[in-house]
């Protein structure tokens, strides 16, 4: 017992840390990577100009300046964040800024209803609310299933920022540094 707790007190005098204390959580890896073309793929519109139909907003924005939020679930973060980048949208149409988010699951028809009920309450008019049937999203996509939301941003077919949050990661200061990101395509 007394050479365990001295080898204890040697790692912290040396400045070692345990994993059990740190306090950041890992890097998630979820998504195309800064220099990737986003690929087309169909979602069904829930909440957009074409609610109720299957389209590719990927191909609908074409090279404007795109946020694109893939989730699997939308909670009250998820609902904050969309509601914020939808003022990004508001505010920046003369320099063409479109979003979209994508909810990924396997359950679409029940996920219809619930979009529709989180676009009413928090007036999200900018950015359509969509369905991907399939929990994995498109496979172009690279999304791991250690992500809850993936928030990629391209500009003429290039990706310009990845950033993907375990459950539970998504918090007031991560949708701030968002929001501040999408500077970046719109230079």
């Amino acid at each position: 017992m007394r050479k365990q707790s001295l080898a204890i007190t040697v790692c912290f005098a040396m400045g070692f840390v345990f994993p059990a204390s740190s306090a950041k959580a890992a890097e998630i890896n979820s998504g195309l990577k800064p220099g990737d073309a986003p690929a087309a793929f169909q979602v069904q519109d829930v909440t957009g100009p074409a609610a109720g139909t299957k389209l590719c907003y990927r191909c609908r924005y074409g090279g404007n300046p795109v946020v694109a939020v893939f989730t699997h679930k939308i909670d009250d973060k998820v609902a904050s964040l969309v509601k914020k980048v939808d003022e990004e949208v508001a505010k920046n149409k003369d320099k063409r800024m479109k979003a979209f988010v994508v909810l990924l699951t396997d359950d679409p028809d029940h996920a219809e209803s619930k979009l529709k009920a989180v676009a009413e309450k928090n007036k999200i008019e900018n950015v359509p609310l969509t369905i991907f049937d399939g929990p994995m999203g498109p496979l172009d996509y690279k999304l791991s299933d250690k992500a809850d939301v993936t928030v990629l941003m391209w500009v003429k077919s290039d990706v310009k920022v990845n950033r993907a949050f375990a459950p539970g990661q998504l918090d007031t200061a991560s949708i701030s540094a968002i929001v501040k990101d999408t500077s970046k395509i719109l230079d």
